[in-house]
């Protein structure tokens, strides 16, 4: 609105200098930019990152298989480590030696993250494998996959206006600049004959 304003002041003001309409101008193209272009951008980024993660699920989701291990023994008592693919984050994991049948019937006997907070022999929990019963990491859900689309789309949104905004910062402070250059060849053209009579003093 400011920028709307000063357009209008210095449409026909007999004072308006080139850089004064120029600033105008630019804080207006700025204005525009920031409400129009930057959350398009944001929302066509954040749309695309949303089809890839979802694409990400359903692959994951196909391709990786929940069964039911047992625990052999614990491997540490170290402190345990939030498994990356969890929403939250906070799910505790535990270290345990397990037995465990892949969907393709092979057997297998190998370390595993299981989210037993104190794991005994025995025990059973589960764990996610691909069809050849190798751990994986749990499949991406939903939920997380479009937190992180919505959250890529406002970052580029907020990237977008803040880049507008130092450039603009950036042309004007070179006007400013070029303003008081200016200013000061007029008073250096002005000042052998400041104070003189019949200079216009």
């Amino acid at each position: 609105m400011r920028a709307i304003c000063g357009l209008w002041r210095w449409r026909h003001n007999p004072l308006r200098r080139t850089t004064d309409l120029v600033e105008s101008w630019l804080a207006l193209a700025t204005l525009l930019l920031v409400l129009v272009v930057a959350p398009v951008l944001g929302s066509f980024v954040g749309s695309v990152t949303q089809d890839a993660l979802q694409r990400t699920v359903r692959d994951q989701h196909r391709t990786r298989h929940l069964v039911s291990a047992v625990v052999v023994r614990r491997l540490t008592a170290s402190a345990p480590a939030p498994d990356p693919e969890i929403a939250t984050g906070r799910e505790i994991r535990s270290r345990v030696l397990a037995d465990w049948t892949g969907p393709d019937g092979t057997r297998r006997h190998g370390p595993a993250s299981t989210d037993l907070r104190h794991p005994h022999p025995g025990d059973h929990f589960g764990l996610w494998t691909d069809r050849h019963g190798r751990t994986v990491t749990r499949p991406l859900d939903t939920a997380t996959a479009t937190t992180h689309a919505v959250l890529a789309g406002l970052g580029t949104a907020l990237a977008a206006a803040g880049l507008t905004e130092c450039i603009r910062r950036l042309v004007l402070w070179r006007l400013v600049r070029r303003r008081y250059a200016r200013w000061d060849q007029a008073w250096d053209r002005a000042g052998p004959d400041w104070g003189r009579t019949g200079a216009g003093s």
